[in-house]
């Protein structure tokens, strides 16, 4: 008895096709970078989520303003850089 091969088709593309090397995990800490690729400020954000199929995550000032909280936006990986890098 041969065997039954089926084929699924998706849509999108698989994480692993993505060209970019940096590993964001909700809870990182980042500073944000300028567009010449340099530290844009001396503040500390936290990484809130991530969307790894369209190279974003969603981050806020660390830490928390204890009265007003810290606003949450949205930003490219390309824009970011991992604390101690």
């Amino acid at each position: 008895m041969p065997n039954a091969i089926t084929s699924e088709v998706s849509q999108g593309c698989s994480l692993s096709d993505h060209p970019h090397t940096m590993t964001v995990n909700q809870g990182d800490r980042v500073n944000l970078l300028s567009d010449d690729k340099k530290r844009d400020d001396n503040d500390t954000y936290q990484v809130i989520g991530v969307d790894e199929q369209h190279d974003r995550c969603w981050v806020r000032r660390w830490p928390l303003d204890p009265k007003a909280g810290s606003p949450v936006f949205e930003i490219s990986f390309n824009q970011i850089s991992a604390i101690g890098c």
